[in-house]
């Protein structure tokens, strides 16, 4: 038998491989999936991704080719501290909110994509929020707004 041909048997084999790879494939995609929870930002909703690890923080929206109306991504940093963000390999326009230890805005900062200019707290954030350019702007949010339903950051 020539490797090439395949037998009736093996072919249903092969057909069944596939298709347990292809029911894997959600498994292992939400396996990596970041939590989920929501946070309203003066007082407007907003859908976010938590990003509390150093790798979760690294790969950030990176790759990304879209993002929901009212989606975003939350870091939580391990300490208060001036931490700054970049564009690189992040295919969106986003705005980004530093955020205190206590929920206030510190600043905002809009961000081009695939750029390394670094994009810094004005004060020391315990978080940073990422969402679409121009989300802050359109809901009227500014320095010193408050952000209520963060998680608590790690100790």
């Amino acid at each position: 038998m020539s490797p090439g041909i395949l037998t009736a048997g093996r072919a249903r084999l092969a057909v069944a491989a596939c298709l347990a790879a292809a029911a894997l494939a959600p498994a292992a995609r939400a396996e990596g999936a970041l939590p989920v929870t929501h946070v309203k930002v003066a007082g407007h909703a907003l859908r976010v991704e938590v990003a509390a690890t150093d790798e979760q923080r690294a790969t950030g929206l990176m790759n990304r080719r879209q993002l929901g109306k009212d989606d975003g991504m939350l870091f939580v940093f391990d300490e208060p501290a001036y931490h700054a963000m970049w564009m690189k390999n992040t295919l969106i326009p986003l705005s980004v909110a530093f955020v205190d230890h206590a929920g206030r805005i510190l600043n905002i900062a809009d961000m081009q994509p695939q750029t390394l200019d670094s994009h810094a707290a004005a004060g020391p954030a315990r978080y940073a929020i990422e969402t679409n350019l121009g989300w802050f702007a359109r809901h009227g949010v500014r320095e010193g707004d408050r952000v209520s339903g963060l998680p608590k950051p790690p100790k």
